[in-house]
């Protein structure tokens, strides 16, 4: 029997194929000089001892066009919510190569990444099989499912393969052809409109994406917010005790109070007492916990925070470091492991590495503790995990170094027990007013010395207080301040408002992020150590244009269209939707947009001519 198995990516078709073969591999070369055929043995459960041909696509081998006569600018930009789509094969050299190969197969075997997305694309494999030989049917087809190329995990997926999800493949249609139909039209009408108008040059694109303008909005309403901020005055009051050499600062229990007559009016009476009252003393035991199993999302959030990262450069270091072994798949929601991981073999091969070696060889001696497990999990990759050792030495991308090493320390500390501290709580009666002060003693830090980048360090020592002591006030002093205005946006908080707000995927917020980047609807700016993104002038006039058109109920600059297609996709991949009714929804809501668009498109074109020479800074 002749089985072909195609996987997402050469490297991985290279890996896959050196393992199921067992290093007895014969190479061809196929018409893409990226691509080459592997030809071995192997004994599949369901089918005996088996020919096995390993190849593999480069991503996607088609992608959605219009025919001829929906060309821009030969027809109108509304005309494309109905007109016909037909499928292009963009690799036709791969196209090939998986018709040829399919033709003497009797079975297709699909080493496509566990996602939705490689549902789909395991789909356009299969259409391209089929070219080559029309006798394969789904019954033929088998699904390999993995997160990793470590051989056993590989070998495991070989031999117990599943279905091919059609379901999700439907989905991923669904959201293609949505994106497709509304992204193009409403670009079209954006640039059309602005080039007429004299807002942008005549060789400038103003693209539209159900993403790209959720995601703009976001960045465009925290800028209007900080640019809006008045400052208010507020007032408190601030007693000092001094005792044992150590000046201790207690906080009023009432906080910022903005009313100063009645402030100056608890403060005159605080100040008839010459002494206070402790009322309360309470020490006890706080712990800091040690974090949770790592997602895509949290992946790239802190890669962004803790090294200066873009969630695009940090995906794209994960999968490098995943397509070469090293790393367990980084498209994940994944924040929990599986109760038959393999902890102690994971943490084996990372006994050698001269940084973390040693705190790992004593974590194997006194024993692991059970990762806590978050609530998500996407049915499809445990949380992202280090597979195999490479030496930090060996990488020459400076992304991939860090990356990497955060992974293998996030994973040790998962594996560690939480720090513990003692933190203790006094009170202060100072006339009728209460005050409060803490002191925090760090008593076993635990997975914080693995995990580097969490501070958690003791604070001041209070002085040794009893309850009911009398303390003399040293200093009691009323203060004024003024209210802070919201931070910019930075980019961790962008990825975690996108990801609350279902606006792409773990797997796509960072396409969308670099998209309005590359567009120059935003703009990235430093300020002391922190970088910001705020608007160019162009993208808050797009999102003020849209925000002032009042279209009937929805929103194209906010999150709830764009939701509400993800929460429809979700329905199709459980068999509640068809692909054919989320379309045919979305297409209605978005027209019903459109053609309101076009009529009031002046609106658009006269913000974004008024804000697009604007001076926007991060002050």
């Amino acid at each position: 029997m002749k089985v072909l198995c195609v996987a997402e990516k050469p490297s991985i078709a290279k890996e896959v194929a050196s393992i199921l073969g067992g290093g007895r591999v014969e190479v061809r070369n196929s018409k893409n000089k990226y691509i080459k055929n592997y030809d071995f043995k192997f004994l599949f459960p369901q089918s005996g001892q088996c020919d096995v041909t390993m190849t593999s696509v480069v991503g996607h081998i088609t992608n959605l066009d219009f025919p001829p006569e929906y060309l821009w600018g030969k027809c109108a930009a509304s005309r494309l919510f109905t007109a016909e789509i037909v499928t292009k094969i963009t690799k036709q050299d791969v196209f090939d190569n998986i018709s040829k190969e399919a033709r003497n197969s009797d079975q297709l075997m699909i080493w496509t990444d566990c996602d939705r997305e490689g549902e789909f694309i395991g789909k356009e494999i299969f259409d391209a099989a089929r070219k080559g030989n029309p006798r394969l049917t789904l019954r033929n087809v088998w699904r390999a499912r993995f997160s990793h190329l470590d051989k056993s995990h590989v070998l495991r997926a070989a031999r117990s393969p599943s279905e091919l999800d059609m379901k999700s493949a439907a989905a991923v249609a669904c959201r293609m052809e949505v994106d497709f139909r509304v992204g193009l039209s409403f670009t079209r009408l954006l640039t059309d409109s602005l080039k007429a108008s004299r807002t942008i040059d005549t060789k400038d694109v103003v693209s539209y994406g159900t993403c790209q303008f959720p995601t703009l909005g976001f960045v465009v309403d925290r800028y209007k917010r900080v640019q809006s901020f008045k400052p208010e005055p507020f007032w408190f009051i601030e007693p000092t005790v001094w005792k044992e050499k150590k000046k201790t600062t207690f906080n009023w229990c009432r906080g910022h109070v903005f009313d100063r007559f009645y402030v100056a009016l608890q403060y005159e009476s605080c100040l008839q007492h010459e002494f206070g009252t402790i009322t309360k003393l309470e020490t006890k035991r706080t712990t800091n916990w040690r974090p949770l199993p790592l997602t895509t999302v949290e992946l790239q959030k802190d890669c962004s925070r803790y090294f200066k990262m873009s969630a695009k450069a940090a995906l794209e270091a994960a999968e490098s470091l995943y397509n070469r072994g090293f790393l367990s798949y980084p498209r994940t929601e994944t924040d929990k492991y599986p109760s038959s991981m393999d902890f102690s073999g994971i943490l084996e091969k990372q006994k050698q590495d001269s940084r973390w070696g040693q705190y790992t060889l004593e974590l194997l001696q006194r024993g692991l503790e059970a990762p806590r497990n978050g609530s998500h999990d996407d049915h499809a990759h445990p949380a992202i995990h280090p597979v195999n050792y490479v030496s930090l030495d060996t990488l020459t991308n400076a992304n991939e170094k860090k990356v990497y090493e955060y992974v293998v320390r996030r994973f040790l500390a998962c594996c560690s027990k939480d720090a513990v501290g003692s933190m203790t709580l006094a009170t202060l009666k100072w006339g009728d007013e209460f005050f409060t002060t803490s002191g925090l003693m760090v008593l076993e830090r635990n997975y914080l010395d693995i995990f580097i980048y969490k501070k958690w360090e003791s604070s001041k020592q209070l002085p040794t207080f009893q309850e009911g002591e009398q303390v003399k006030i040293s200093n009691g002093v009323m203060k004024e301040g003024k209210t802070s205005p919201p931070s910019l946006m930075t980019e961790p908080e962008l990825i975690a408002l996108m990801d609350v707000n279902g606006i792409g995927t773990d797997a796509t917020i960072a396409e969308h992020i670099d998209k309005i980047l590359s567009r120059k609807y935003v703009i990235k700016q430093k300020k002391g150590k922190t970088d910001f993104i705020i608007p160019s002038g162009l993208g808050i006039g797009l999102i003020e244009g849209f925000d002032k058109m009042e279209f009937n109920g929805i929103s194209l600059s906010k999150p709830f269209l764009r939701k509400s297609l993800e929460s429809s996709l979700q329905e199709i991949c459980g068999g509640l939707k068809t692909k054919v009714e989320v379309v045919e929804d979305m297409k209605s809501l978005y027209l019903d947009a459109f053609n309101t668009c076009s009529q009031r498109i002046s609106i658009l074109t006269s913000h974004c001519r008024a804000n697009l020479n604007q001076n926007v800074s991060v002050r």
